[in-house]
């Protein structure tokens, strides 16, 4: 008697992402080390950096003196570069790396998850690449800022001369406020702080308005460059070495 076979049950696949993997040996080290960089101290600049230049909201003298004071902080370069320059760079080239040898599954398994670890990296990415534009055209181009800061909001102007740049900076400043908002979540996640759904899917939302926050408060500095009849490019004084803003 011949018998038929009962056709194999479908595997059932559940909704959701793999648990974080946290690594082993140094891996495990250097992707901590990588989390904690994201928050302390490269987040700290990234919000320093969004609150002193949210002073051109209240004219070119004001961010200037923002600008000023900045630099009055002692050993300044070796601040930035420590403290700002070498986080981000490690945190950048890791990121890079983790993206390398990551498996993403988004075309297979179209989950919330795995959309949102591709935007993490992307965002992360263009942000860096944003950076490294935004610094050597400010930093390393024209006139001088860390010995004229009252030229600052001036430079900026010159560079929102081009449409292009302009819509860069809204790109960087968008994908910078996402990288950091949903960092802060995956911090949260992946060093116990956040310990189950309901409190992870809390603190999202959190997370959520700490990103919409940044984009709101980059849209008005922008808007506030753009608005503002154009400032002399030439430096009117000659001041202490200032970090970019």
């Amino acid at each position: 008697m011949a018998s038929t076979a009962r056709p194999a049950s479908p595997l059932e696949v559940r909704g959701g992402v793999a648990p974080l993997r946290a690594g082993q040996g140094y891996s495990f080290f250097l992707r901590r080390l990588h989390s904690l960089s994201g928050i302390v101290p490269v987040g700290a600049f990234l919000i320093e950096h969004f609150v002193s230049n949210a002073f051109a909201t209240r004219g070119p003298a004001a961010y200037a003196k923002q600008v000023e004071f900045l630099s009055s902080f002692p050993f300044v370069v070796g601040l930035e570069l420590f403290g700002i320059w070498l986080p981000i760079l490690y945190h950048a080239l890791y990121g890079f790396y983790i993206w390398y040898r990551g498996e993403s599954n988004v075309a297979d398994y179209p989950w919330a998850g795995n959309w949102m670890y591709n935007a993490q990296r992307w965002t992360g990415a263009i942000a860096f690449f944003y950076m490294v534009w935004h610094t050597w055209h400010l930093r390393f181009t024209g006139i001088h800022l860390l010995s004229h800061p009252d030229a600052a909001f001036g430079k900026v102007q010159a560079e929102f001369q081009s449409p292009w740049a302009v819509v860069f900076y809204a790109v960087g400043i968008v994908c910078a406020s996402w990288h950091f908002a949903y960092g802060l979540w995956l911090f949260a996640a992946k060093w116990g702080i956040t310990t189950g759904d309901k409190a992870r899917r809390r603190f999202g939302y959190v997370c959520l308005a700490i990103g919409l926050l940044f984009v709101g408060v980059g849209a008005v500095t922008m808007y506030s460059f753009l608005s503002t009849p154009i400032e002399p490019s030439g430096a009117t004084q000659v001041t202490m070495s200032a970090p970019l803003h």
